[in-house]
């Protein structure tokens, strides 16, 4: 009798040991593409938030001339997405109210979740900018 029972548990090791390498792969995988995922995000906002200034720079000459300061709209656009294409990820600008918002996105390729089908994570940000001008002093 201890024959028979010994051959219906032949392959059980290797069928857990196979389970721990998935789990394993699976969270490394989280670990170096998640760590990788998070840089890229940080990347991002930094350019979208650079990109955003760069676009609230761009201010009006016309208004210059007027006396006062306001953002060129068109300008502002073209230089903060201009920015966005120099820094390898093209986003999209809008100006509405004298804020300039960006919006960068991008895919990152995965290095090891690419085992199991995930091929790449998405990251984004958003960041918004407005041009201040003068210098204001407290009460002394």
């Amino acid at each position: 009798m201890p024959t028979a029972r010994r051959r219906s548990e032949e392959g059980a090791i290797a069928a857990f040991v196979l389970l721990l390498l998935v789990g394993f792969f699976g969270l490394v995988g989280l670990v170096v593409d998640g760590g990788a995922s998070l840089t890229a995000r940080q990347a991002a906002e930094l350019e979208a938030e650079q990109a955003a200034r760069t676009g609230a720079g761009a201010i009006s000459v016309d208004a210059l001339r007027s006396g006062y300061v306001e953002i060129d709209p068109a300008a502002a656009v073209a230089a903060a997405e201009a920015f966005t294409v120099a820094a390898g990820h093209p986003g999209s600008a809008v100006v509405s109210g004298g804020v300039v918002t960006v919006h960068v996105a991008y895919d990152v390729p995965t290095a090891i979740l690419g085992i199991i089908g995930v091929d790449h994570l998405h990251v984004s940000a958003v960041a918004s900018a407005v041009d201040v001008n003068g210098v204001a002093r407290g009460a002394q």
